[in-house]
């Protein structure tokens, strides 16, 4: 059974559909611009639930097309970090339920991701990947990721930021992004299940959105291609750049809510 929207907001959910896809193939940070259209359709809770499913099909679809880009030792210096924020994040999610979750942490977020670009701007160049290559940095950014990604599927402008200061190319930084999504992705099920058995009253996941995720595969797949499309045609200077800005719009959005 399908969730009761208007036409509008189906329009929504295919553009958000399609959204999805292109973040993870293509543009590192418009998934930023999801979350909010969730929240509209679905309430701040269950839109994390929402989304999950359709997070993990793009992760497939960019796995499979740069499955040999992956730098695997930056995924391996953030794995216990992001393991301890996913930890925190549950933590949240189960306290405070996911809209009063991301509406008490959401400016705090915002508020660091700005932070942390701001030094990397000031430092730029050698020493910028210098201190982002650093323990503080990386656990950081880690911790921060993984409970931005737990309470709200958010940690797109975290894991970005944290990316360029790697100096690594675009295929690169897509890839490793691909793989470490999709394995925190697909992490998070068994999480958001046991809440939703645990909290039956105000669950994470239920059969209407696991309907609206079936519909809104095609989309998805839609936007994956296009976001590859994207990232072949964009020289790297102005990848670099455009996920710098994303970053920042995303940041500024969690910033004032």
């Amino acid at each position: 059974m399908l969730p009761e929207l208007t036409a509008g907001e189906w329009g929504l959910a295919c553009v958000a559909g399609m959204l999805v896809g292109a973040s993870k193939t293509g543009l590192p940070g418009v998934g930023m611009l999801v979350v909010p259209v969730m929240a509209h359709l679905f309430g701040g809770r269950l839109s994390v639930g929402a989304l999950l499913p359709l997070l993990i099909v793009a992760d497939v679809f960019a796995v499979a097309w740069y499955r040999r880009d992956c730098r695997w030792d930056l995924i391996a210096r953030l794995a216990l970090w992001v393991g301890l924020g996913v930890a925190v994040g549950a933590g949240i999610l189960a306290w405070f339920g996911g809209a009063a979750a991301s509406d008490a942490m959401g400016p705090w977020i915002g508020g660091i991701v700005l932070a942390m670009l701001a030094t990397h701007l000031a430092l730029k160049g050698r020493n910028a990947e210098a201190w982002s290559r650093g323990r503080l940095w990386t656990a950081g950014a880690g911790v921060l990721a993984g409970i931005t990604t737990t309470i709200s599927n958010a940690a797109g402008p975290v894991m970005s930021l944290y990316m360029a200061g790697q100096g690594v190319d675009k295929r690169k930084f897509v890839g490793t992004l691909a793989w470490f999504f999709f394995a925190v992705n697909v992490s998070k099920v068994p999480i958001l299940a046991a809440l939703t058995f645990a909290q039956p009253e105000s669950p994470l996941m239920t059969v209407q959105t696991l309907a609206f995720d079936l519909v809104m595969v095609p989309l998805v797949a839609v936007g994956a291609f296009g976001g590859r499309k994207v990232l072949e045609k964009i020289p790297q200077s102005a990848f670099e750049g455009v996920v710098l800005v994303l970053a920042a719009a995303a940041s500024v959005k969690l910033l004032v809510g």
